[in-house]
């Protein structure tokens, strides 16, 4: 310690250990009793607040709002309860400055590492809850009403489509009691793919790529059955490698990157909709064609996606479309994660069988290699290497 410097203890706010929490699986590990920590959590979940609660932190900085105003969360008021401080709209660039592990102070919302600043946001009360929430409530409300009524009118147009099938193209490659993988290009979508390649070995299923997925599916070797997407952003020798090109339509039948393809000599369908969303498409051909089951590699779908989804517009598609599939749409990250742990099983497995064949082949050839009868032979191979061991350790 510096000979000027002071403890942080005897300075006004909170003094404790740092916690580095944007990865909040480690940082949940690692965190403890008095720890200041920092997250990166807007409308913090009741499960998350429980942990940090269970913890016994003594403060929680986040980079942006514990709550947003967007939904109504319980989880600020729980920690508030718990008389956790808290500051928000700290912004990302604390990360950067923060060290984990390293003792720090927060006081009147900005956080410290001795006599250095490296955040600063807003304190939070409880009337700043009451208030944040009562206005997520309403927001919610208020988008759930106008989605329903998007809905409603949606499916009304569109009915043709997802009841007959009126407008989907025909298959080139048959879909039926095939097993399909469709593939966007949402956050993590190629590694889940790297990930699915055992099942894809095992299974040989159809590949639908789905606007630049038809990139990384074509990078990692494999050639798609079907692309389905704006040809513009995809790269040519994708488009030449797959067996059948779909091009989303307007209502109208005017298709955008026709010229495109027209340019490239490949030949193309159209697959006119109201959707905006390639993907959605892709599912609903899937299921069109009666796949066995369609496995959706970067595009989830889910209640928090919804409820803070801004622009609710392609929503409407997005639940028809699932809805659609039913009970046969997976998940990929939920198919990969299944075959990694068969895999870690399968390895344990065959390094046991290896044992035992290596066990049997020594004992096959010193079975034969003697004079003696073959128990005669094991019994003095045998001996022969237990004198050897005593020998190492005389």
């Amino acid at each position: 310690m510096s000979l000027f410097s002071r403890n942080e203890k005897d300075l006004p706010g909170i003094s404790g250990t740092v916690r580095d929490g944007s990865r909040l699986e480690r940082a949940l590990k690692r965190m403890g009793e008095g720890d200041i920590v920092v997250i990166d959590a807007p409308d913090i979940s009741r499960p998350l607040a429980q942990q940090l609660i269970d913890a016994k932190v003594a403060a929680v900085v986040n980079t942006g709002a514990f709550t947003t105003g967007f939904v109504p969360n319980y989880g600020p008021q729980m920690m508030r309860d718990a008389d956790i401080e808290m500051v928000q709209n700290v912004g990302d660039e604390v990360f950067e400055k923060l060290k984990d592990g390293k003792n720090g102070r927060l006081d009147d919302g900005k956080l410290y590492h001795g006599d250095r600043l490296i955040g600063q946001g807003d304190e939070v009360d409880q009337d700043e809850l009451e208030r944040a929430f009562d206005e997520g409530r309403t927001s919610m409300v208020d988008r759930l009403e106008a989605l329903s009524g998007n809905l409603v009118e949606f499916a009304k147009t569109e009915s043709p489509l997802y009841i007959d099938g009126l407008g989907i193209p025909d298959e080139t490659e048959p879909l039926h009691g095939r097993k399909v993988v469709v593939v966007s290009p949402g956050e993590g979508h190629r590694k889940t793919l790297e990930d699915l390649k055992n099942f894809i070995r095992e299974y040989e299923p159809l590949l639908i790529g789905v606007d630049t997925g038809a990139d990384t599916l074509f990078d990692l070797k494999y050639e798609p059955d079907y692309i389905i997407g704006d040809p513009e952003n995809i790269n040519s020798e994708a488009l030449r490698s797959a067996g059948c090109v779909i091009l989303p339509a307007d209502p109208d039948g005017h298709a955008v990157g026709l010229e495109r393809i027209q340019d490239l000599g490949i030949g193309a369908m159209t697959f006119p909709a109201l959707s905006d969303s390639a993907t959605d498409l892709a599912l609903v051909f899937a299921a069109h064609h009666d796949a066995d089951m369609v496995v959706s590699v970067g595009a989830p779908q889910n209640i928090d996606s919804i409820y803070h989804d801004e622009d609710q517009s392609g929503v409407p598609s997005a639940l028809l479309s699932r809805l659609k599939v039913g009970e046969k749409l997976v998940d990929g990250r939920m198919v990969a994660d299944l075959y990694q742990v068969n895999s870690r099983g399968f390895g344990v497995a065959w390094a046991i069988l290896a044992i035992f064949v290596a066990v049997a082949v020594i004992f096959a050839i010193a079975g034969t290699s003697g004079d003696g009868s073959v128990s005669e032979n094991l019994i003095d191979t045998w001996n022969s290497i237990a004198l050897w061991f005593q020998g190492l350790f005389k």
